[in-house]
């Protein structure tokens, strides 16, 4: 009696675990997210009389599944300078959305950005344009759009070159706005399967 349920109770199994087998392998093939790092040299005309730092941008991307192929992600990067030039020293940290395109090895992007800046004023600091107020340093909400390039280089790595165009706020200028220009060359980091995008 026992050996006359053995066959259908070992097929019956089978059947269960070809479904179980193979599931294992669905996460990889249907992966929704995927993670990158980067960091690289900033060049940055502040805006701000004449003034250049020299800094370090470092960042994340989370990107999502294509769609028509357009691969979008969200963004976050900060940029410290290491060396602030002789008039303002600004430090930044942004977060916002990017779109990007793949064409074989070259991925042109676009990006929009939002976050804060630190601005300190060099040389003792600046006045306000009315000559009443001496500013050593002042904080502000930062818009930012601009875009670049990633260049695959191995299946993990890509070269970045990036540029952004930035509006911030001071209180010493006459129309009490900036517009920082920084230009980063940097590397990507991918974790996870590369071929899959």
């Amino acid at each position: 009696m026992k050996n006359g349920y053995r066959i259908p109770t070992l097929l019956c199994l089978a059947l269960i675990a070809c479904p179980l087998l193979r599931a294992q392998g669905i996460p990889a093939a249907i992966r929704t997210l995927n993670f990158s790092v980067f960091g690289g040299a900033t060049g940055d005309y502040t805006g701000f009389d004449g003034g250049k730092n020299l800094g370090i941008t470092a960042g994340a991307d989370l990107g999502f599944r294509p769609y028509h192929l357009f691969y979008f992600s969200i963004e976050g990067r900060g940029t410290y300078p290491v060396d602030d030039g002789k008039v303002d020293s600004q430090k930044s940290f942004l977060f916002g959305g990017r779109v990007q395109r793949y064409y074989n090895r070259f991925r042109p992007y676009a990006d929009f950005l939002y976050g804060r800046a630190q601005i300190d004023y060099l040389d003792g600091g600046y006045p306000n344009p009315e000559g009443t107020l001496l500013f050593i340093s002042s904080v502000s909400n930062v818009f930012a759009f601009g875009g670049g390039l990633d260049y695959v280089l191995t299946p993990h790595f890509d070269l970045k070159i990036d540029a952004q165009f930035e509006h911030l706020t001071t209180p010493v200028t006459t129309s009490g706005a900036m517009y920082s220009k920084p230009i980063t060359v940097g590397l990507v980091y991918h974790f996870g399967d590369p071929a899959l995008p």
